[in-house]
């Protein structure tokens, strides 16, 4: 493994594990859950994975920022972002090998 798993992967593993699926309905159904995913996103709506975590868009506010070069005052327009908050179950079993919480 290189350190990323790509959506190829992710399909790759779904047609491993998954008894009776061909890879093309593999892709298929690994490329369903992925637009749903979006389409819930951009619509606003909040993703609850239990024992995964939540995946929720916030919107920031537009607001006075400053160029580094040249220091004059930018205005950072509005924008929505993805946010991520891992579940309890998730936290502790990426911290199980370190001993960490």
């Amino acid at each position: 493994m290189n350190g990323t798993m790509t959506k190829v992967d992710i399909i790759e593993r779904v047609y491993e594990r998954v008894g009776g699926l061909s890879k093309k309905d593999a892709s298929d159904l690994v490329e369903m859950v992925f637009d749903l995913m979006k389409v819930t996103l951009e619509n606003g709506e909040k993703i609850k994975l239990s024992g995964f975590g939540n995946f929720l868009v916030r919107d920031k506010r537009a607001r006075i920022g400053r160029n580094p070069q040249t220091n004059a005052e930018i205005i950072i327009p509005a924008r929505r972002v993805l946010s991520f908050k891992p579940s309890q179950v998730l936290k502790e079993a990426l911290n199980k090998e370190t001993g960490g919480a």
